[in-house]
């Protein structure tokens, strides 16, 4: 008879690590009587980066579907809201040089792309603007909601900024009270092979062996499952995203009812970029940069600098100095052991993709959870070739925001333009970008990480020229394009007077909390 598979053990904790643990006992537990385990295995010793604090919309579902309240969530977590990312001084330099990738989709992108109809006049307003009411909903600083709007539901499109460790902590009590994970607090000395080259048992130092079905690894940069015990390579990008160094720091408010901005913002810098993301009580910034075209002085005196213009106060000897690795795992899914989070690879934190790649993974393997050990075989293989997929595509997108740049004031931005360090998948839609404007069927999957909406954003708030069209736009079209223009100016009306500003909203929330599903 073929081997059930019933007991999961995940080794390590950390926010995918309890990401993982909860989507995957929450799925299970929804469609399943009994008969399954989760353990997860998480060392005392090891301490969680805790920078990953900028989310996707998709983290309102992967909470919903673990029965976490948002009220809960929010309070718990130092929780604001994010509705995009502002990028300045990522085209010129110059001081008022800034666009947005919002968290809403252009109006009616279904079935019409306004990105014609923009281009015949880009200089009335940006193309964010033009499309979409969510850049002067941030650049004002207003919520996605009001106190009155139901749980996980929105006014407009909205994920959050969280505080990384007060997030593990929250999940780790939902998951072991609420969703029955044993929680093992101990290291793992050995891992024990089974005959047929499987992961059979991870041995603790208080808690013994401790067995297993299916294994996941959540044990962050070390891979101590996927990439030490079964030498699972690593394909590095740094050729691609030159990026490997991080300098963080807590930045506490000027007041208590100091406004929190309603984005992530990303502000270039002579050889990275500086994040700067607005929680409750304080913004978590960092400064990320390529070794290779500064040193940690010159970097750490660009972050400082930074703080001091926007009113920010800090201790130089609180930064953590964080070393990145810019690459992924040949294969995620190897025997009966897959990887999630920092074990699989990371790549950087801009447009904030691995807490989503933790997320997306997780759901996958609840959603094609294999029955049996011959079953795994055929979900493994499904799973290595969407993620390798998911990769490569987050690798272009990202690349985009670089080679896009017309600054010329450092080798980092000029390196970047080299045609040897762009992907040939991104240089061949570029080159039919420059004829028409980015649309769904561009694309091999019908479900994308960054759908052609995110590539109009970036191409477009960074001045990408596209050609217009030989044929013109038809009088339909033109009247259509216009009234959904029309339809933006009047929602920006609108919820500039009905939002409330993001700290408004979350004093609310700790008053009287959001309205019940």
């Amino acid at each position: 008879m073929a081997q059930a598979i019933k007991s999961i053990v995940i080794v390590g904790g950390g926010t995918a690590g309890w990401i993982t643990a909860g989507t995957i006992a929450a799925k299970l537990q929804s469609e399943h009587a009994d008969g399954f385990n989760i353990t997860l295995v998480e060392s005392p010793d090891v301490k969680p980066i805790g920078v990953g604090e900028g989310t996707w919309p998709t983290m309102r579902r992967t909470l919903k579907a673990m029965g976490v309240r948002e009220t809960d969530f929010i309070r718990q977590c130092n929780v604001s809201f994010k509705q995009g990312a502002k990028f300045a001084k990522w085209v010129t330099g110059a001081e008022d040089d800034f666009y947005y990738h919002p968290l809403v989709l252009p109006q009616d992108f279904d079935s019409t792309n306004l990105a014609r109809h923009w281009m015949e006049r880009p200089f009335e307003q940006s193309f964010s603007q033009a499309v979409s009411p969510q850049e002067a909903v941030c650049e004002v600083g207003l919520a996605p909601k009001s106190i009155a709007t139901a749980e996980y539901t929105s006014i407009i499109n909205y994920a959050y900024h969280l505080d990384a460790g007060r997030f593990s902590v929250f999940l780790q009590q939902h998951c072991t009270e609420k969703l029955n994970v044993r929680h093992v607090l101990d290291n793992v000395t050995a891992i024990n092979a089974a005959e047929n080259g499987d992961i059979a048992s991870v041995s603790t130092t208080t808690n013994g062996d401790i067995s297993g079905d299916l294994f996941i690894d959540c044990t962050g940069f070390k891979s101590l499952l996927l990439g030490e015990h079964f030498k699972v390579g690593f394909k590095s990008c740094k050729d691609v995203l030159f990026v490997d160094q991080a300098l963080a720091i807590h930045v506490p408010y000027e007041s208590e009812d100091a406004p929190i901005a309603s984005h992530t913002i990303s502000t270039g810098q002579s050889a990275g970029w500086v994040w700067d993301i607005g929680l409750q009580n304080r913004r978590g910034v960092g400064h990320v940069y390529s070794s290779a075209h500064t040193t940690e002085e010159q970097a750490s005196e660009e972050l400082l600098n930074y703080i001091a213009q926007t009113g920010g106060h800090v201790n130089e000897a609180d930064i953590r100095r964080i070393p990145l690795n810019p690459g992924h795992r040949v294969k995620f899914w190897h025997q009966n052991c897959v990887a999630i989070g920092l074990s699989a690879g990371f790549l950087e934190p801009l447009e904030a993709s691995s807490l989503l790649l933790v997320e997306i993974s997780a759901s996958m393997i609840a959603d094609q959870f294999p029955a049996t050990r011959d079953a795994m075989e055929i979900v493994a293989q499904r799973f290595n070739s969407t993620f390798l997929y998911r990769w490569d595509r987050i690798i272009d997108f990202l690349k985009l925001h670089y080679m896009l740049s017309k600054r010329n004031d450092s080798a980092f931005w000029i390196d970047n333009r080299d045609s040897a360090s762009i992907p040939q998948s991104l240089q061949d839609q570029l080159t039919l970008w420059q004829y028409q404007p980015p649309w769904h069927n561009d694309f091999e999957h019908a479900i994308e990480v960054f759908p052609a909406a995110s590539y109009q954003y970036v191409l477009y708030g960074m001045g990408f020229d596209t050609q217009a069209s030989a044929l013109g736009m038809s009088e339909v079209y033109k009247q259509k394009a216009s009234s959904l223009r029309q339809k933006n100016t009047q929602q920006i009306q609108q919820m500039l007077k009905t939002l409330p500003s993001n700290r408004a909203l979350i004093n609310k929330i700790h008053q009287y909390g959001l309205q019940k599903v």
